[in-house]
């Protein structure tokens, strides 16, 4: 059985009284020790999904399911035990050191209060050791690099313990190298820790070298899921852009622009007339 799985999801938003569907039948699936990609142009509704699949708004119809259980029926601090999310939005947290910052993570367990006992910072110590973050752990994280700060917020996912970590848009504001780094990272605590993560990405080329799966939105508004090799392979790459000028490239596992064609140039000729 699936660790995390939807039934006939479907996702969108609300304005006044109209709602509008983005996307809709979805029955995916998500296993433990595999990490999985999101990919899908912009607006396609990668974020409206992230955030359904983690309650911060309400499907518009079908279940999400945790261990074959109805995560509508499930309480708050225990979906904060079952789930952790990472999101793009940055936390005004500089006045806290990095194990300050990684030790609200632990709050499912705490409490209001977050009276940390002594096996809570051993995992808040472990959580920053697996991130490569342990020289930092007494630096305030205003004094962090984006990188940086990025590794602790996937630091605090980890101290809450949870099977299932969902990024939205880790990658985002780093330069290349962090980049790199923080999908290696993610990749190993899946595969060795046997956790199961879900991120939505625009890092086409790093997610098609470290992902197990990858759930694609295509430019009319299905989602194709499979084996990252699998998916590769097949079609389901070239059907993420409306413009047919972007297509898929499998041996440099990214996407390119064709340049279009433009009509042959006229020469005109002068005609000198001679009085």
């Amino acid at each position: 059985m699936a660790i995390f799985e939807t039934q006939n999801l479907a996702v969108g938003y609300t304005h006044g009284k109209q709602t509008t569907t983005l996307l809709s039948g979805l029955n995916l699936s998500l296993d433990s020790g595999q990490l999985v990609a999101l990919l899908g142009q912009n607006g396609a509704g990668k974020s409206t999904l992230i955030r359904a699949l983690t309650f911060a708004t309400k499907p518009i119809e079908g279940k999400i399911l945790l261990h074959g259980v109805d995560f509508d029926t499930i309480t708050k601090s225990e979906r904060a035990r079952l789930l952790g999310l990472v999101s793009t939005e940055r936390i005004q947290a500089g006045a806290l050191t990095v194990t300050e910052l990684v030790g609200l993570g632990r709050q499912p367990y705490t409490g209001f209060l977050g009276r940390l006992s002594d096996d809570d910072r051993a995992i808040v110590a472990d959580a920053i050791c697996s991130v490569g973050m342990s020289h930092k752990a007494e630096s305030f994280v205003a004094n962090l690099s984006d990188g940086e700060r990025q590794k602790v917020m996937i630091a605090r996912a980890l101290a809450q313990h949870t099977p299932i970590i969902v990024l939205d848009e880790p990658t985002a504001f780093l330069d290349a190298a962090s980049r790199i780094e923080t999908m290696q990272l993610l990749a190993a605590l899946a595969h060795e820790q046997g956790k199961a993560i879900l991120l939505s990405t625009h890092d086409i080329s790093r997610s098609l070298m470290l992902t197990d799966q990858l759930w694609v939105i295509t430019r009319d508004r299905q989602v194709l899921t499979g084996a990252t090799p699998e998916m590769v392979r097949s079609q389901a790459m070239n059907q993420v852009f409306a413009n047919p000028s972007i297509t898929f490239n499998p041996t440099h596992c990214d996407y390119e622009s064709t340049p279009p064609e433009y009509p042959p140039r006229y020469s005109v000729r002068k005609h000198v007339l001679l009085l």
